[in-house]
């Protein structure tokens, strides 16, 4: 079936009139009586009522036009989206990432990026490094920032595009005795109390692959999501926790002196897929900016 029946038919029912609705339409009207004829003899029953002040819907009409309505939206809505993606007038870019990228690297991305292209709309999924890749490899996600490397089922379909190293820094205590210090060393944080990331995220996995390499025991006494509130137990007083340097300011934080301790961040997409044009010159602003500066915020780390 055609759809400008479909939106004759509509716009008959709208107007009530058939010489009325064929002058809107810019067709004669024995034209539009004929087009209603053949769309009644597809579905197989009459679709107007036909009286002599105008024309209105049968049972049958109205659930028509309920479908009708359904379908051309569908159709308009295709439309629009092809021009969106061609044009960059409108439509959404979907990206996920943990709170490092979220809170401390997209915002001056996307506010750049809306400064050039102001009718795309974000739509900002914040979750774990997994689960963000999870989500690109569904397609729910156009692209996402991760911690490498992703282990999952379907990893091989995704295109990693190195995007910057971060550098996880220790915070003390104010009265800690490091906390003078500007560096520490692996043997430092024996037996410490340590505020620790959720187990299972990627995070944790690289600062515990630090520590049993180095042969140090640490005791987790608390593990959390929040970066922020990593650093008010520390704060409190309640142990020592490792964070991202994205999360502290320039002479906050202790970098290890026996080596680095660092995770690379990447973008990943489907490698199978050629990406729309808005995520595509979005992930090449992401690529295409420093991320130097440091700011203060909450968030969770993924």
């Amino acid at each position: 079936m055609e759809l400008t029946p479909l939106r004759y038919f509509r716009t008959i029912v709208r107007v009530g009139h058939m010489t009325r609705a064929a002058a809107e339409l810019g067709v004669t009207q024995p034209a539009l009586s004929s087009m209603v004829k053949k769309l009644e003899a597809e579905v197989g029953t009459e679709l107007l009522h036909r009286t002599g002040r105008g024309v209105t819907p049968t049972d049958a009409g109205l659930l028509f036009l309920e479908y009708a309505d359904e379908a051309l939206r569908a159709a308009d809505n295709a439309v629009d989206a092809v021009r969106e993606l061609a044009g960059l007038q409108r439509g959404s870019i979907r990206v996920g990432g943990g709170a490092t990228a979220t809170t401390y690297l997209l915002p001056g991305v996307v506010s750049a990026f809306r400064a050039r292209y102001p009718e795309l709309r974000f739509y900002v999924r914040e979750a774990g490094s997994r689960a963000v890749a999870e989500a690109v490899l569904s397609g729910e996600l156009d692209l996402g920032i991760v911690t490498l490397p992703i282990d999952l089922p379907g990893a091989g379909d995704l295109m990693t595009i190195p995007l910057v190293e971060d550098e996880l820094r220790l915070i003390v205590p104010p009265k800690h005795r490091l906390a003078s210090r500007r560096s520490f060393r692996w043997r430092d944080l024996a037996q410490e109390s340590m505020i620790g990331f959720e187990a299972g995220s990627a995070v944790r996995r690289v600062i515990d692959q630090a520590i049993e390499g180095h042969d140090v025991s640490v005791n987790i006494v608390m593990e959390l999501r929040s970066i922020e509130s990593i650093k008010q137990m520390v704060a409190a007083g309640i142990g020592i926790g490792l964070v991202s340097r994205f999360a502290l300011g320039r002479s906050e934080g202790l970098r290890c002196r026996d080596e680095k301790l660092v995770r690379q961040l990447a973008i990943v997409r489907r490698s199978d897929r050629v990406p729309a044009p808005g995520p595509a010159e979005f992930e090449g602003m992401i690529l295409g900016i420093g991320f130097g500066s440091r700011q203060r915020a909450s968030g969770t780390m993924g």
